[in-house]
């Protein structure tokens, strides 16, 4: 049987490792190197799918954790899945709700079973397990699902980051077992923090369960830039060739540039709308915020400035 989401290298630079490709998806396919949109709640926040669709956007991620604690996924199932629950006909690809239970830091207790967590939203108390989010992410009924992971925090010990990379391959196998619907494709989290050679093991590992697509989780997460960029490069050619590379949670410009050089096809962050609902906008020339009182009396059109 065909694999619900494929991949077509169609060129790369051998000199950098930059490429362009296709992501093939049940609801379409995927020009790559991609960015997406967050709909962390099945929304991007101030934006139709309309408008969605009139600037380009080719995939919209949402949040496994913040859906299943409101509306719940047994509503969004009952309406015939993500795609009609908000009337997005394109790719989906949902996370796995793993990094929000990682940044609740104390309101949260992870065991070799999972995640027991109080909800940030009224303090009720819930269990995550690679089973229970599979079964999750099924219901929401995504194109593509990530298996559930550990975000260790920067900075965090060898041995910790070991164990927690470890426990992560597990979580992935413990995924696989669990993840019965074909038109859906599971991609399993590279982990390994800092440390070079764990994110080797982590990535040989995964790779060894045939994935259909892998990502590089666990970066961006407060570290300096140089060592953001010493782990991208080194990680992003440990993954397979022939199938998609994702880096979760990189949206800032510089970010999303070195990302495409070494090799990524998939990115995805909040900032450009947070921002945005901010009243600032990422240009070319530098962030124009369009609160400013310089601003005030402009009445040349935006797109003439940028």
């Amino acid at each position: 049987m065909k694999p619900a989401v494929t991949y077509e290298l169609l060129h790369i630079d051998k000199n950098s490792g930059a490429r362009r490709g296709v992501v093939h998806t049940p609801h379409g396919d995927i020009q790559t190197p991609v960015f997406m949109p967050v709909g962390t709640q099945a929304t991007v926040k101030s934006m139709t799918p309309e408008e969605l669709k009139e600037i380009g956007t080719q995939i919209i991620l949402s949040n496994t954790y913040h859906l299943y604690l409101r509306p719940g996924q047994d509503i969004v199932k009952e309406a015939g899945g993500l795609h009609k629950f908000m009337n997005w006909d394109k790719p989906i690809l949902t996370d796995s709700g793993g990094f929000q239970v990682f940044s609740l830091g104390p309101l949260r207790t992870i065991t070799e079973e999972g995640v027991e967590f109080k909800s940030h939203l009224d303090g009720s108390r819930h269990f995550f397990s690679p089973e229970s989010v599979m079964k999750t992410e099924e219901d929401l009924g995504a194109d593509i699902i990530m298996a559930f992971d550990e975000c260790v925090e920067y900075p965090a010990s060898y041995e910790y980051t070991k164990q927690s990379m470890e426990r992560t391959t597990r979580w992935a196998k413990r995924c696989k077992e669990a993840h019965t619907t074909e038109n859906q494709a599971l991609f399993g989290i590279i982990q390994g923090g800092f440390y070079e050679d764990l994110r080797e093991k982590s990535a040989k590992d995964l790779i060894e369960l045939d994935l259909p697509g892998y990502a590089i989780g666990g970066i961006s997460v407060g570290e300096p830039k140089e060592e953001f960029l010493k782990m991208l490069y080194y990680t992003a050619p440990l993954m397979p060739e022939n199938k998609p590379r994702y880096l979760m949670g990189v949206g800032t410009p510089d970010y999303l540039i070195e990302a495409a050089i070494a090799g990524i096809d998939m990115c995805d962050c909040v900032l450009p709308t947070r921002i945005a609902r901010n009243g600032t906008a990422l240009t070319w020339n530098g962030k124009v915020v369009v609160r400013n009182a310089t601003y005030e009396r402009d009445w040349r059109t935006f797109r003439s400035r940028v």
